[in-house]
């Protein structure tokens, strides 16, 4: 037997094993989304068990956001550029689904916006950088979109009111080659529905 062939067959099937198992995705379901929060530690009251107990939302962590929507002569909120309800991109680092405590005043106007207007609805639209395949960036932003959503969960927002889709690498500037130009593709957009 030719052990210069033999050798060579082997290294082959183990080359070609190595490239599947790098290719392999990392599924979602197992993987809880993370919420970063560096808030200084408060008391958090006991959850009541008592089945009779009031189920609204707890929203004293809400911080006190105005939203006034009959200031600047009637001007919606959500396109006041002096408002925070402009503000519509929540950022990530690379490869990375967990929220940023610096973008919690953000998630936070945003719910009590929802939670005072029951009919408004938004889509969390998740986005990263064009490096990786295309099935992990749609896996990872989608990843993104809904960790977003669990925070406005966490304040009270149902999900209802909330929808979650990943673009991908689809919206991605191409081309990019500094970190800060990836940085801007790695986002999820807050949209409002009939906007």
């Amino acid at each position: 037997m030719n052990h210069k062939f033999f050798n060579q067959k082997l290294l082959g099937g183990l080359l070609i094993a190595l490239v599947l198992t790098a290719c392999k995705s990392t599924p979602m379901v197992d993987k809880p989304a993370a919420v970063e929060d560096k808030s200084p530690a408060t008391a958090v009251p006991a959850k009541s068990t008592d089945a009779n107990a009031n189920t609204t939302p707890d929203t004293s962590a809400i911080k006190e956001v105005k939203i006034d929507t009959n200031a600047n002569s009637g001007m919606n909120p959500l396109k006041d550029p002096n408002n925070i309800l402009s503000k519509r991109n929540i950022y990530f680092d690379f490869d990375s689904d967990v929220v940023k405590a610096e973008f919690r005043p953000l998630i936070e106007a945003h719910a009590k916006y929802l939670l005072a207007n029951g009919n408004a609805k938004l889509i969390l639209q998740g986005n990263t950088d064009e490096r990786g395949t295309r099935e992990y960036n749609l896996s990872l932003g989608q990843r993104r979109s809904v960790s977003v959503k669990k925070s406005f969960n966490l304040l009270g927002v149902q999900d209802k009111q909330i929808e979650t889709v990943s673009f991908g690498e689809e919206k991605a500037t191409s081309n990019c080659t500094d970190d800060a130009c990836y940085q801007g593709n790695r986002r999820v957009d807050v949209a409002y529905e009939n906007e």
